[in-house]
């Protein structure tokens, strides 16, 4: 009966597939993390060089 138990408790495959989930989960938070940061810098990058060349353009006015 125990044996029966156990050769039953080890065929069961209901957790790993809640692990394959959480993995794939994971996968795809750092996935969404990494491009956040890089969409991020290049957003900084571009808003840094439009407000140099407004305000160069604005110090050659003056």
């Amino acid at each position: 009966m125990l044996a029966k138990e156990i050769k039953n408790f080890l065929a069961d495959e209901h957790g790993a597939t809640a692990v394959e989930y959480g993995l794939i989960t994971l996968l795809i938070a750092v996935a969404v993390i990494a491009s956040a940061t890089v969409l991020g810098n290049n957003l900084r990058a571009l808003f840094n060089n439009g407000a140099a060349e407004v305000f160069a353009r604005q110090a050659a006015k003056l």
